[in-house]
């Protein structure tokens, strides 16, 4: 990990967010389960910093089955007062909540759909939409295919996925590259 590359004007000298921004952010991601881990932790930002969520991350991963749909789906109401005492994750009711949701409405979106990738790389046409942003204030907040993906996502049943959080997540999983022109990644991305 160079300190000394350009890097995303987002991104700070905390070495987790370095290794975040240079190993994962904008790199595209198809594995379901990957996914539906990236959009639970997009929801759970939901009025902090990423860096908040990303050093939670790994608790996250303990504290919900490793993003295991399947179990998750089933928490019992005392599973979720468990996890509302657990200090490595945001104890945030809602929150916790909309993640036991988001797995029954994911397990119910697999009934109907091939895929959860194939359901929500469909909003880029299956590819990456490669931005030329010059500087961090060009890069927009939301855009057409984050509404699209959000409006189908409440239809589907999930929650805290509005435009905001549904553009964070398609930055996050590499639906969008938003690197900066000033970023080595930029410079570093296939064509």
């Amino acid at each position: 990990m160079d300190s000394h590359k350009k890097r995303c004007q987002w991104v700070n000298d905390d070495p987790l967010y370095i290794e975040y921004h240079d190993k994962e952010w904008g790199k595209p991601i198809f594995d379901d389960i990957k996914l539906f881990e990236f959009i639970i932790l997009e929801g759970m930002q939901a009025g902090l910093s990423w860096i908040t969520i990303l050093k939670k991350r790994e608790n996250y991963r303990k504290a919900f089955d490793n993003f295991n749909p399947s179990i998750i789906a089933k928490y019992s109401p005392a599973k979720i007062d468990k996890l509302l005492q657990n200090p490595g994750i945001i104890r945030n009711r809602l929150k916790v909540n909309a993640i036991v949701s988001n797995a029954q409405a994911y397990l119910n979106l697999l009934e109907t759909e091939k895929s959860f990738s194939n359901f929500l790389w469909q909003f880029v046409d299956g590819q990456p939409i490669k931005n030329h942003w010059q500087k961090h204030e060009d890069i927009p907040v939301t855009s057409e295919q984050a509404k699209a993906m959000t409006n189908a996502l409440k239809t589907k049943g999930f929650k805290f996925v509005g435009d905001t959080i549904c553009y964070a997540f398609m930055q996050a999983v590499g639906m969008v590259d938003d690197h900066t022109q000033d970023c080595f990644c930029y410079h570093n991305r296939a064509v």
